[in-house]
């Protein structure tokens, strides 16, 4: 079994993988912004019947939703500035192959932090919207906790960045 598994990684083009890697960058931080925005904006609404001063001001929390995307997408480009063309002949030579699962694990990184991150600060805005209708002094304390939230996404990033320093190609000849 395991010899069919490390065949299957060795003989599996070291571009998909970077390929991969990149797209759930990209996606993944994509489906976590929105789903962070979804469960915001529907207890924004919700409470802004009750209370609607707190429609403007509780805006921040989808707009921290939204950097959770902007992140993954400034991943995604820095990663796809990783791909260099190597020689059909070194294509599965350790280097290449070392540099496209670089890229793959540092994009599934940034991906499912980013997708935590959305889901974090989604319930926490959602309950920040919530209870600044009902208390308005609660507001900046419970924003802080959100910024806190958001900087997951943000180490997500880092670790991201620094998984994909290690993405080498080997030098054409």
């Amino acid at each position: 079994m395991s010899s069919s598994w490390s065949r299957a990684l060795t003989q599996i083009s070291p571009y998909t993988f970077a390929s991969i890697g990149i797209a759930i960058s990209i996606g993944v931080s994509v489906l976590g912004a929105a789903w962070g925005i979804y469960i915001t904006g529907s207890s924004l609404i919700g409470a802004a019947i009750k209370a609607p001063r707190i429609t403007s001001k509780n805006l921040i929390s989808v707009i921290f939703c939204e950097a959770v995307a902007i992140y993954g997408v400034i991943v995604a480009i820095i990663l796809q500035t990783k791909l260099e063309s190597v020689p059909a002949s070194k294509i599965f030579d350790p280097e290449s192959l070392r540099a496209g699962y670089a890229i793959f694990g540092s994009g599934i990184i940034v991906g499912f932090a980013n997708l935590v991150c959305g889901l974090c600060v989604g319930i926490i805005g959602s309950s920040c919207a919530l209870s600044d209708a009902q208390n308005s002094t609660l507001f900046v304390k419970i924003l802080v906790i959100e910024i806190f939230g958001s900087a997951l996404g943000l180490f997500g990033v880092i670790v991201g960045i620094i998984m994909s320093s290690q993405a080498t190609w080997p030098a054409k000849s």
